[in-house]
């Protein structure tokens, strides 16, 4: 099964703090990842190896059959979407942008356009608009959707280059229970686009069907790699979130209860 991400040994270190210590983890064709841990347990981290936006202090990284200190990396970003609250900080810019420019330049890697856009690349915007159940919110400027629709429009933009590897970052943070449930919705419909998820959170109950695989991760250190089903147990969550928890499926969806602590 060919190789999508294949991370060997890797360290990385930030004033001489090590971040990140012996991460070994792959992923191969058909596999949809979510990276699960705490705040600060070193995800993003993991995210910006992979991104090539650090360099492993230590170890191999291969991405797309690309060795890093053997390939390009902005090019390689072309083949990645990544969707973040980071985008946060060109909201200013988004918010005058009506929804499909906002779509279409994902094609380009921008904020705005600013080169020749083909009829089809509207085509191709209006279908991933269609796909992503947003077609009502076009004409409609970015400032007046709300944040469950900001969120879905960015999930577009990623899209529309058609990447290889989809990166969701927390993308359900800060939205209510209803748009966090359309936003998840969207998981089997990005699936069929021949894309490989990476999602990205620390709430359990966002791992959909659509998620193959689960990485777990404490203060930049692997738990446990594997399919969901074997990783998302009591004992490896408990060790993950640094607190007695139980999980329970539903409908193949895990959730996560805290047991009642007996004071004596």
């Amino acid at each position: 099964m060919e190789s999508i991400i294949h991370l060997q040994d890797v360290i990385w270190r930030r004033n001489r703090q090590e971040i990140l210590k012996n991460i070994n983890w792959e992923v191969k064709s058909g596999e949809h990842w979510c990276i699960l841990g705490l705040n600060g347990s070193g995800k993003t981290s993991i995210l910006n190896i992979v991104t090539g936006y650090n360099y492993p202090t230590a170890g191999r990284v291969s991405v797309l059959g690309n060795e890093f200190g053997k390939t390009n990396i902005p090019d390689l970003r072309k083949r990645i979407g990544y969707v973040s609250n980071s985008l946060g900080q060109f909201s200013q810019s988004l918010n005058r942008e009506k929804v499909e420019n906002i779509v279409v330049s994902g094609k380009f890697a921008s904020i705005g356009l600013y080169e020749e856009v083909q009829q089809e690349d509207w085509e191709k915007a209006d279908e991933l608009l269609s796909t992503l159940r947003l077609r009502y919110v076009s004409g409609k400027h970015y400032q007046d959707l709300s944040q469950g629709e900001q969120r879905r429009v960015l999930i577009a933009r990623a899209l529309m280059a058609d990447p290889e590897i989809l990166i969701l970052d927390e993308p359900c943070s800060g939205l209510d229970v209803l748009s966090r449930e359309e936003v998840l919705g969207l998981m089997n419909d990005i699936n069929k686009r021949n894309c490989h998820l990476l999602y990205v959170t620390h709430h359990i109950e966002e791992i959909v069907e659509a998620i193959s695989h689960v990485l777990l991760v404490r203060d930049g250190e692997i738990v446990a790699a594997g399919r969901k089903q074997e990783v998302l147990t009591d004992d490896l969550l408990s060790e993950t979130f640094k607190i007695p928890v139980n999980v329970r499926w539903d409908d193949e969806r895990p959730w996560l209860t805290i047991p009642k602590i007996k004071v004596h």
